[in-house]
């Protein structure tokens, strides 16, 4: 099992699955799609999962890749121990207690199940020009694209309450992705690790993401919105490794 370690000097990159946006077949042909790709990382999970098990949805992704899955749970119920790492998310930029500190008092057994899987991301919402599932379903108000000094502050204390590492994400299907003057402020302003996710639909701002400080860049939806990504990211990550 391939460890999930971000470092400040990294340039990687990661490809959401949302369950509930695949049928059984149709995921199974979008995984030969995301292996052609060849990611650092698959990530699992969405802000509403109503149709789809993550648990089976994990381990038909797992039966056909042999890239690390990790878990990006928008809510407790979506714990499943079928995958290789856990983001144990504390919604920083809100001020909902429930995903501060709530859903993981409920959730503690089995946390602690999960103990070695576990990376605590400091997760920062990002406004996007539209209100997206996350905002909705979390209750909080994203950070105003344009109020740079309260997401630079916002990672700092993150990273002082002992975070491993910060995902700014404008949300799945974001209008605009995040600008990359802030993501380059808010990587100056923190040593520990960056993500960036939301809205991101080209290759040239995945460069942008990773010369701006990201140290993971996550896509999704555009994948799906755009056959010729996948043959341009596919590209990307060959060029990257070779």
């Amino acid at each position: 099992m391939s460890k999930f370690q971000l470092y400040k000097s990294d340039r990687k990159l990661a490809i959401l699955i949302d369950p509930d946006k695949h049928s059984a077949d149709d995921l199974f042909d979008f995984i030969k799609k995301v292996n052609k790709i060849g990611p650092d990382y698959i990530l699992v999970g969405g802000s509403l999962i109503i149709e789809s098990s993550v648990d089976e949805a994990t381990k038909l992704i797992k039966s056909c890749s042999n890239i690390p899955t990790v878990l990006f749970p928008g809510h407790f119920t979506q714990l499943t121990d079928q995958v290789d790492h856990v983001l144990l998310l504390s919604l920083i930029s809100g001020r909902n207690p429930d995903l501060l500190i709530g859903q993981h008092v409920l959730s503690a057994p089995k946390l602690k199940e999960l103990s070695k899987k576990l990376i605590p991301t400091g997760y920062m919402l990002i406004e996007s020009g539209m209100q997206t599932s996350v905002s909705y379903m979390s209750n909080t108000t994203p950070i105003p694209s344009n109020k740079a000094d309260i997401a630079k502050c916002t990672a700092i204390a993150g990273e002082a309450l002992g975070l491993k590492q910060i995902y700014m994400d404008a949300g799945s299907g974001a209008k605009h992705p995040i600008s990359i003057e802030l993501i380059d402020q808010v990587s100056k302003s923190i040593d520990i690790p960056l993500i960036v996710g939301g809205g991101i639909r080209q290759v040239s701002h995945i460069f942008d993401c990773w010369e701006s400080g990201a140290n993971l860049v996550v896509i999704g939806n555009g994948i799906e919105e755009n056959t010729s990504l996948s043959i341009e990211l596919s590209r990307l990550m060959k060029e990257k490794t070779s």
